[in-house]
């Protein structure tokens, strides 16, 4: 009996090594590359920790540039961060801050400038947001056209009424009040009733002579009459 034992350990331990000589270098490379694979996560992770601490600090620094109305400070600063950290949510709102204090301060060029590289570099809503803003400098320049296309760059749902709203200010300023009417109508039909953003383009409307009330009685007289 204890030879027979004897006799099923050896074919068991024959058994492991000859796994273990067919399969022992995959299991050990495939280990390698999980313990390499989780190390540069670890790796990955602290850095983008520090990152993240260190385009915080930088932020700040735009911030009270911002605040001392200092569009070289910001600028400056603005320009470490697109050279250090480009990839940071951070460094798209130093952008975004940074073109508001130049602009204030009539360096439109500079604006536009730092606009452009949030609304090419920054996620879907910054760049959407920087589109927009591209898009009211320039018009503020009688570029119209470009302002315009600045506007077709914006595809995201939540900008809907933002975009028709300032397309209707671009229109107004070439003079076209019919085309801005319908770019305002729009704007103010996107708008939930509860946003006070709505009571703007209702003014805006209203100066036109098609105050959105007074369409709407308008078409349920007509309704009536039809009846």
């Amino acid at each position: 009996m204890a030879q027979q034992l004897d006799l099923q350990e050896q074919e068991q331990v024959d058994a492991l090594k000859a796994f273990w000589a067919q399969y022992g270098n995959l299991i050990l490379w495939t280990l390698t590359i999980v313990l390499a694979a989780f190390a540069a996560y670890n790796i990955w992770l602290a850095r983008e920790r520090s990152h993240a601490t260190q385009a915080s600090s930088m932020f700040g620094s735009v911030e009270s540039a911002a605040d001392a109305h200092d569009p070289a400070r910001a600028a400056t600063v603005f320009s470490d961060m697109k050279s250090q950290l480009p990839r940071t949510t951070y460094t798209q709102q130093a952008g975004l801050l940074a073109a508001k204090v130049q602009a204030d301060k009539g360096l439109t060029a500079d604006a536009i400038a730092s606009l452009q590289w949030v609304a090419d570099n920054g996620n879907p809503e910054n760049s959407a947001v920087a589109h927009l803003r591209l898009a009211g400098l320039l018009a503020d320049t009688k570029k119209y056209p470009e302002a315009l296309k600045q506007l077709d760059l914006v595809t995201l749902p939540s900008f809907v009424a933002l975009v028709a709203d300032r397309r209707g200010d671009i229109l107004l300023a070439q003079g076209q009040k019919d085309a801005a009417t319908t770019a305002y109508k729009a704007a103010w039909q996107a708008l939930p009733g509860t946003r006070q953003y709505r009571f703007v383009v209702e003014a805006k409307l209203t100066a036109l002579g098609a105050a959105p009330a007074a369409s709407a009685a308008a078409s349920g007289a007509a309704s009536g009459v039809a009846q």
